[in-house]
Order: C-alpha cells, then sequence, then structure tokens
C-alpha cells in the first residue's frame, strides 16, 4: 500500500519557510524563487487539506497547525541528514555510536585511547557531542551516556568507570628547589579555587588530617582547563584530577605536590537505555571503555 507522505521536496520547502518564518527567505536558503517556495507550500496544504500559514500584508504567519508540524517534520528532517551523514561517512559499513560525555573526561581520558577501540572495530564511528546533565535518551539521538554523578537514570543500565582521584599540582617553579611537600606546608601557598566545588580543599585536607585556615580562600575559577592554566603559570596550587594533567606532569609543566590520594565523592559512569545492550556494535564498545577503564584504575591504584 501506498504511504500517505508529502514529497521530501516540499517537506524541506516547508520547514524551512516554518524555521525562517519567510517564503523569501526560505527561497533563498533553498536556492529556488518565492513563487516555487509559494507553489510547493500550497501543493502540500492542499495535500494535507490543512493551512499551515496564514498570508498577511507583512508576510506569512504559521497557523498553529503549521507551528506544530514544523516542528515535527523539522526534527524527522534532521533525523534522516544524521542517518544520511553516517551512512556516508561509514560507506555503508560498520556502524555508528552516539555519546553523550563530559567534555573534560572525553577530551583527556576517552579520545587518547579511542583510537585503539577503532582500530580494532574498523568502520564503527563514534561521535561525541557535550552533555554535562541528565537527560532523557527518548529525547536524544544518544545511544549512551559518560556521565559525571549519580547513575540512577530511570529506566538505564549504569557501568562504573572510575572515582574522581583529585591530586594538589602547581608548577615546578612554585617549589624549588623542592620537589614535594607535606600536606601542613601546602595550607600556606596560594590555592586556587574551583567556583562550582568551593569545598574541594577543605576535604582534601580533612583527608590528609590537616586544617588550613585558608582553604576557602585564593582567586576561583569555573572549568578545570583554566585551573590547569593557572597553575602552570604559577599562581597557586590547583586541585584537579590526575587524567586532566597527566601529559602535563610527563612534560614537568605540573608537579604533584602532595604525595596523598583523595578520592572524590564523584564518579564516571557509561549510562545506556536497556534497549542499547541488543545492539552487538554497542555491546562491543561497552565492553572495551570496562576493560579500559579496568586497567586504567589497576595501574593507578584506583582498586
Amino acid at each position: 500500500m501506498r504511504r500517505k507522505i508529502p514529497t521530501t521536496a516540499a517537506l524541506t520547502v516547508f520547514e524551512s519557510a516554518a524555521r525562517h518564518g519567510s517564503f523569501t527567505l526560505a527561497a533563498a536558503e533553498q536556492a529556488m524563487t518565492q513563487s516555487a517556495v509559494s507553489r510547493q507550500i500550497a501543493a502540500l496544504e492542499t495535500f494535507l487539506g490543512v493551512k499551515l500559514f496564514r498570508r498577511t500584508k507583512r508576510g506569512v504567519v504559521l497557523t498553529e497547525a503549521g507551528r506544530h508540524y514544523g516542528e515535527q517534520v523539522g526534527a524527522r528532517l534532521e533525523e534522516i541528514e544524521r542517518d544520511t551523514l553516517a551512512l556516508m561517512a561509514s560507506r555503508g559499513h560498520g556502524g555508528t555510536l552516539e555519546l553523550g560525555v563530559v567534555p573534560t573526561f572525553a577530551t583527556k581520558w576517552l579520545l587518547p585511547r579511542l583510537g585503539a577501540f577503532q582500530r580494532q572495530h574498523d568502520g564503527v564511528l563514534v561521535n561525541l557531542t557535550p552533555r554535562t546533565r541528565p537527560f532523557l535518551f527518548d529525547d536524544t539521538p544518544f545511544d549512551a551516556a559518560i556521565y559525571a554523578g549519580e547513575a540512577g537514570w530511570p529506566g538505564t543500565e549504569s557501568h562504573f568507570l572510575m572515582r574522581e582521584n583529585l591530586i594538589a599540582v602547581a608548577s615546578p617553579e612554585l617549589i624549588a628547589p623542592r620537589k614535594v611537600l607535606k600536606a601542613d606546608e601546602l595550607g600556606r601557598m596560594p590555592l586556587l579555587q574551583q567556583s562550582t566545588r568551593p569545598h574541594a580543599w577543605r576535604h582534601w585536607f580533612e583527608s590528609a588530617g590537616v586544617r588550613s585556615p585558608n582553604d576557602m580562600a585564593g582567586p576561583r575559577y569555573e572549568l578545570f582547563s583554566m585551573l590547569t592554566e593557572a597553575a602552570i603559570h604559577g599562581l597557586g596550587a590547583a586541585l584537579i584530577p590526575r587524567f586532566m594533567v597527566e601529559d602535563e606532569l610527563e612534560r614537568g609543566r605540573l608537579v604533584e605536590l602532595v604525595r596523598h590520594r583523595y578520592l572524590s565523592d564523584r564518579a564516571y559512569y557509561l549510562i545506556h537505555p536497556q534497549q542499547s545492550a541488543e545492539r552487538p556494535t554497542f555491546v562491543a564498545f561497552r565492553d572495551w571503555l570496562v576493560a579500559e577503564a579496568m586497567a586504567y584504575r589497576e595501574a593507578h591504584g584506583l582498586g
């Protein structure tokens, strides 16, 4: 039976006109004349038996039905475009995984290792999109998320990756000629604060059995990347997850000031809707990621 679906050309023109609220702008975007856009819209309205636009002296205005239909059509066209680009990129082989990720974890920990997965699974594409807050998978294209925080999202499965291991770092010039400090000595240094975690230093000192009257004093930065650069340039000591500064430690741009392990209350998880576990491509990625995280924990004594 023939499907009751308008032509793709008509839907594309309508979506453009609905998004811009203008036949003129839609014509420019679609490389068409304005009269051609008008004919496509008129044909679509005839097909549907519903008015999508009201014509006014100032142009066109979406009807309520047109606004609602425009939102639905726009979402479907985005899905078709995404699927088309994925097929073109993979040349019809392998598959595509869409991940919502914590940006810093993805940049500093996942990406340096991702090449190993893709060498083992030729043709599989892994797309990464920043996501820092919980979300409903049904409203997104994501197969899974890598999230820092609680793992109990409704209707999902989660896999523990690692706890966050915060270490105190600074420029080596800041403590030269010494190579390492005691925890109580660190409390007398300028401390760089993270604005989203105002008690981080206090908790770190408590875990080391030390009290510092300056544990909440010092300049505040919102992002770990800012804290890292401030520490490199000698502005003070910073508390940063180890995996984010491993390159800087190896190159000598930063030093770990105190040999003290402190695991914060934050952990990283792979979270996915239950149906993702039915896809062989995702299962391969999940198993690889969990194994990589386990190897990292063992190598750094994180249990």
